[in-house]
């Protein structure tokens, strides 16, 4: 997933009145305003209550279901091989949101302070917040593209991370 396709699945979502925002490696490397690896998929967080519009959007774009792990996540894949792995979030009247999880009673938290901004290629886009990524960068044994994007939070934000 190039940057350009990024900033494209951007564009036409928000064509289609949807709010996402960028995750996952995309989203470290919108944080730290530069692309500093290659990226196999593109994690997006969209408001479930919007859910149709995003997969309406994407089909049009040519996306169709390959995955469906809903209400976790789900995966849309393009002929071409892009990827794209959404996110449902249901939010509160505060602005925080709540994602399904394999554990239901331990839903996903995102506090409303998470929801930030970034850039891409010097277009602002809508991103999780360092402490968020951190947050989610746990309980799991890291990959080295983890630990990549760990040191680039710790390079660019100063804060800690446990690996």
């Amino acid at each position: 997933m190039r940057a350009e396709d990024v900033l494209s699945v951007l564009a036409l979502l928000r064509r289609a009145e949807a709010d996402v925002w960028i995750g996952g490696g995309w989203g470290i490397d919108a944080l730290v305003g530069e692309q500093t690896r290659g990226h196999r998929d593109l994690d997006l967080l969209h408001r479930q209550d919007q859910e149709a519009a995003v997969v309406a959007a994407l089909r049009a774009a040519g996306f169709v279901e390959s995955l469906n792990c809903r209400p976790i996540r789900f995966v849309v894949t393009a002929a071409d091989g892009r990827e794209i792995d959404l996110h449902p979030l249901v939010f509160g009247d505060d602005g925080s949101a709540v994602q399904a999880s394999p554990e239901p009673e331990r839903p996903f938290r995102y506090p409303a302070s998470c929801f930030v901004t970034g850039t891409i290629e010097g277009t602002s886009v809508p991103c999780l917040s360092a402490e968020q990524q951190v947050y989610f960068h746990q309980g799991y044994e890291p990959t080295d593209r983890d630990r990549q994007d760990m040191a680039q939070l710790r390079r660019v934000f100063g804060i800690a991370t446990h690996f």
